[in-house]
């Protein structure tokens, strides 16, 4: 049997998971058909963007998780959203925040190890249009995506 772990988890983490409709029918003691028309319903609005998997990343290799600040440059600031959305783009980039105070971007970094990050800093994060970079390394994460770990 091949061993296709990797591109499970790279599926799975572009939403390629379906809702388990028989489970939550059962939790919610509803008929399967009216979970399903619900469900179909909230992806219609919009209201669900996708479905995704929740990770034990140490088991995938993404245990090193960093939080990055991010302060623009003036010319940068006004259009936050162009360097976010090219930082967004890189799968390392778990997700990209335009925030308020000392600090324009917040980004959420999931790598293999310290050396990865560094490699993800010094060729992708520091880039013209950003003046500083503040690392906080999770130590341990205890909930993400409303699950408790």
């Amino acid at each position: 049997m091949r061993n296709i772990t990797e591109k499970i988890v790279k599926l799975f983490k572009e939403g390629n998971c379906t809702p388990q409709i028989a489970k939550i029918a059962k939790k919610l003691k509803e008929p399967s058909t009216t979970i399903h028309y619900n469900i179909k319903k909230l992806e219609k609005e919009g209201a669900i963007k996708t479905y995704k998997a929740i990770f034990d990343y140490k088991k995938i290799d993404e245990g090193f998780c960093v939080f990055v600040l991010i302060s623009l440059s003036p010319d940068e600031y006004g259009n936050p959203e162009k360097i976010g959305k090219d930082l967004a783009k890189h799968p390392e980039v778990e997700s990209v925040d335009i925030c308020t105070g000392n600090w324009e971007m917040i980004l959420k970094v999931r790598v293999k190890d310290q050396d990865t990050y560094y490699h993800l800093v010094k060729n992708v994060i520091s880039r013209e249009g950003i003046n500083k970079i503040v690392s906080l390394t999770s130590l341990k994460q205890l909930k993400t995506e409303f699950v408790t770990l």
